[in-house]
């Protein structure tokens, strides 16, 4: 007596399809989530007033970069990550080169080069001298004995009597500075991972009603 077993639907063919709706499933959900925390850091920039082009500077990549797979995984990073890391830790910082951080007034104007603008670059480009001012409370001043024009900047005084000349503070000296922290990035990282296997079943579910 011969017995024949025949197994209908084909249990190796589900089992393939079933592999390949998961890898679907666990790839669309790692680009939903990587797109999500890339989204939402950019959200927390710009609310934190940091501005749009900080917030651009967050990248995010899908791997494979091409077809599925049941270990997709999705990168996401800044391309300015020691100013995003310095706002998310709000580290302390003192000066490399001396005794203080010299943070420029309104009066001291902008750099050549973008950004602020150095006790040194300021006396090459403007030709006056800095006078250092100690003050026990509160920041010492580095001054210049000059005029303010009509858009508030120190500049030399070509008057001969002294009329309009000031000392303006240029420069407040401290001896560091704790930058305040202005992100929570672990925050909305945290939220994406949990939101994972979440994501996951709803795009397995998906895939198979598709």
């Amino acid at each position: 007596m011969k017995l024949k077993l025949t197994i209908d639907p084909d249990i190796v063919a589900l089992m393939a399809a079933e592999v390949a709706a998961g890898e679907r499933a666990v790839t669309a959900a790692m680009r939903e989530a990587g797109t999500g925390l890339k989204s939402a850091w950019r959200i927390q920039i710009t609310g934190a007033g940091l501005g749009t082009r900080l917030a651009n500077s967050i990248r995010a990549a899908n791997f494979p970069k091409s077809g599925e797979s049941l270990n997709a995984a999705a990168l996401v990073w800044s391309n300015a990550s020691v100013i995003i890391g310095a706002h998310d830790t709000g580290p302390l910082i003192r000066s490399k080169n001396g005794f203080w951080l010299a943070i420029p007034t309104a009066a001291a104007g902008k750099s050549t080069r973008g950004g602020r603008i150095t006790p040194g670059e300021w006396e090459r480009r403007t030709g006056l001298r800095l006078r250092f001012i100690y003050r026990r409370r509160g920041p010492s001043l580095l001054v210049v004995e000059g005029r303010l024009n009509t858009k508030g900047r120190a500049v030399a005084s070509k008057s001969k009597t002294g009329k309009g000349v000031v000392t303006a503070p240029i420069f407040l000296l401290v001896p560091q500075v704790k930058l305040p922290k202005r992100l929570d990035l672990a925050r909305d990282a945290g939220r994406a991972h949990d939101a994972v296997p979440g994501l996951i079943v709803a795009n397995w579910v998906e895939v198979r009603l598709g």
